[in-house]
């Protein structure tokens, strides 16, 4: 049976030796064995986040993470601006509410990037806010923010700045340490190439004295806990000992390749995928396009969830559909972690045939169009990490 091309924005698709990995024997995760890998993963994920802070690892979706940021830093009655836009920006302001911390929307129209003076003025209006939270790539409107500018604002003052880049990294820059980011979350199953299943997080010495003073009940969350246990090389709690060991098959891969060349790959699948929706004649929803995944419109006329079954039914290939409020008007299409030229061309040749089949002939060859796209840049950038 032909095998499914994922271009989907999470799970992505995963290179051979992460398969291979994971179907090792396993090992004990109390050992000097575990431990001395849970060692070289730890560093290889500072190298990613680029930071020198200790980043601690969750077994959790990347959702766990986003949780530990918000209960570790604040307490109830805290005030918190959330920087809003998607879906996932309103998973932060959904948190925040879950524990009684007091929310200030910084409202942001889908499709659009946050304007870093919003937040300022938020800050301004708000001195007592402890927190902003943040999103690097908002993946259900495929825009990304101005991480950098953000940062900027934020580190004008107290609040520490807190950012989803569960979709963003090692698909946009975050400059974790250079830029002032204090919190940073992501998942395993982007950006990093593994399954779902581990949730990653990265805090700043300024972010780590909210840690200590917060008071909303936390356990399995407690990065305190994880903070003590990182000096023996260990976790907290039990550990999923074949996704870490999965994850430095990972972690190898990336700095084979050098992080700059992996985002510079990922950099070209997206202006590939562009220019071939783009020569279709189809709309891009975001203002300020992530490089980890594309938001396409759906042409009038033509049935958006339709779109994206016809494409799976006839070739093998899934994108995936807008979520909540976007359901049936636009579809994603990603070029994260492992997905390559082939996969790219694969995916623009199913689309055009889905929809000729939707009643929505493409305006032009998006194919040609990326292959153009292709032809001007380096083999080796071309291909799968």
């Amino acid at each position: 049976m032909k095998d499914d091309i994922l271009l989907t924005p999470g799970p992505t698709p995963l290179p051979p030796q992460v398969r291979e990995a994971l179907g090792r024997q396993i090992i004990h995760h109390r050992t000097s064995q575990y431990r001395a890998l849970f060692k070289r993963v730890v560093q290889g994920l500072q190298g990613i986040f680029q930071t020198t802070t200790p980043v601690f690892c969750l077994t959790s979706s990347g959702t766990g993470a986003m949780e530990a940021a918000v209960v570790n830093l604040l307490s109830p009655g805290d005030e918190a601006i959330v920087v809003l836009g998607g879906k996932f920006a309103e998973r932060w302001q959904q948190l925040c509410k879950a524990y009684g911390i007091t929310v200030v929307p910084v409202p942001v129209a889908y499709g659009d990037a946050a304007d870093p003076q919003q937040v300022a003025q938020a800050l301004r209006a708000h001195p007592k806010a402890k927190a902003v939270f943040a999103t690097l790539c908002e993946t259900s409107t495929g825009v990304v923010h101005d991480l950098r500018g953000l940062a900027a604002i934020t580190r004008e003052g107290p609040a520490v700045l807190v950012v989803d880049a569960i979709s963003g990294l090692l698909a946009d820059a975050c400059k974790t340490d250079e830029w002032g980011v204090d919190v940073v979350v992501t998942g395993s199953q982007k950006g990093l190439m593994l399954p779902p299943g581990l949730a990653f997080i990265s805090v700043s010495d300024r972010a780590w004295t909210l840690v200590e003073q917060a008071k909303t009940p936390r356990f399995y969350t407690d990065l305190r806990l994880y903070k003590k246990s990182m000096t023996d090389d260990d976790t907290p709690f039990t550990s999923a000992v074949s996704l870490v060991i999965a994850l430095e098959e990972a972690l190898k891969r990336v700095q084979q390749d050098g992080l700059s060349h992996v985002l510079e790959r990922c950099a070209l699948m997206a202006q590939a995928t562009r220019a071939g929706v783009s020569a279709m004649g189809l709309p891009l929803f975001a203002k300020r396009p992530s490089n980890g995944v594309t938001a396409v419109t759906v042409p009038t006329g033509v049935d958006g969830k339709q779109l994206i079954k016809v494409m799976y039914d006839t070739s093998r290939v899934m994108v995936a559909g807008g979520q909540g409020e976007m359901a049936g008007k636009i579809f994603r299409f990603a070029h994260m972690g492992y997905i390559g030229a082939s996969d790219i061309l694969a995916g623009l040749t199913a689309l055009e045939s889905a929809l000729r089949a939707c009643g929505g002939a493409p305006a032009g060859d998006g194919v040609a169009a990326a292959k153009a796209v292709f032809s001007q840049a380096p083999e080796a950038v071309a291909q799968k990490v």
